[in-house]
């Protein structure tokens, strides 16, 4: 069986486009095709459906796609402890990661990543739904909620300590809450989704679902209207730490810190081995990050 069509057939199976997947892998449509054929020849059943507009997998399809992973894992496992061929991160490296976070602490740092390792093509995928990875074909998933799913292996990135910030000027105008009991007094800008907060107190956790004017579902809208005085927020501070810094947002309430475990955590299927090109972005953003954050450092300051 070659390994180059069972690479090419789970390519097939994420993407459900014969020209797509035959491009990530560089060969043409012809090719690919082709290639399908011969490995459904081979094992002398049908794996795949064919439209005009999309491919999908055929039962049997579905039943041999965790059999290629499995194979393809052990092949580069093999290779990587004998340090040959695709040992060596290459190939295209599908990421997903939310939109605000993706693009003001990952983007930036690509350019060095990509020197490192040059033979890897990143696709990078910027959103602020939870998708899922297997269904879209992604390798990994930078995810800054809470893991519901316990499919997937994750390792932590970094911290995502949340906070609660106001503008000065909304403080000069309407005070500044002592206990999170007041918020009930304040306007409050929400994350749709997030609009109750539960704080530790000295009495125990206590729940506050304030209201407002302002909701949205998008997190830097969020800490700018924030910034411009629409009331009071939560914000992450990998969010505002630069905000915090200019002196354009002031955090309150820090004797009343928020009950929440979050962190920044890459998370991938854990029916696969870990690729080399996966170990390597990790690993790469551990280091990038560091045990302490360049936004928890700027808090200490």
């Amino acid at each position: 069986m070659n390994i180059d069509h069972l690479k090419l057939f789970m390519r097939l199976a994420s993407t459900h486009n014969i020209s797509q997947a035959g491009h990530e892998l560089g060969i043409s449509p012809a090719v690919a095709s082709s290639h399908i054929n011969k490995l459904e020849e081979g094992l002398g059943v049908r794996l795949v459906h064919r439209t005009t507009r999309k491919v999908s997998l055929t039962e049997e399809g579905l039943a041999f796609l965790p059999h290629v992973e499995d194979v393809l894992a052990s092949v580069d496992a093999a290779r990587a402890s004998v340090g040959a061929g695709d040992a060596v991160p290459s190939g295209t490296l599908r990421v997903t990661a939310s939109s605000s976070f993706g693009r003001m602490h990952m983007v930036p740092a690509l350019k060095g990543f990509l020197a490192r390792y040059p033979e890897l093509t990143v696709d990078f995928r910027l959103t602020d739904s939870i998708v899922d990875l297997v269904e879209g074909g992604f390798d990994i998933a930078i995810r800054n909620s809470d893991l519901k799913d316990s499919t997937l292996i994750a390792r932590k990135l970094a911290s995502d300590e949340r906070i609660i910030c106001a503008s000065p000027e909304y403080l000069e105008k309407y005070g500044e809450p002592t206990s999170p009991k007041e918020l009930l007094q304040h306007q409050c800008i929400h994350l749709i989704g997030l609009e109750t907060l539960v704080f530790n107190t000295p009495d125990g956790p206590l729940s506050v679902k304030s209201k407002g004017h302002f909701k949205t579902d998008h997190g830097e809208s969020v800490r700018d209207a924030c910034v411009d005085g629409l009331g009071i927020a939560m914000g992450a501070r990998w969010s505002v730490y630069k905000h915090l810094e200019r002196g354009e947002l002031v955090q309150i309430l820090k004797d009343y810190p928020l009950l929440e475990e979050t962190a920044i955590w890459a998370v991938y299927p854990s029916s696969r081995l870990l690729a080399p090109k996966v170990r390597a972005f990790i690993d790469y953003f551990v280091a990038y990050y560091g045990e302490t954050p360049y936004w928890d450092v700027a808090a200490k300051r």
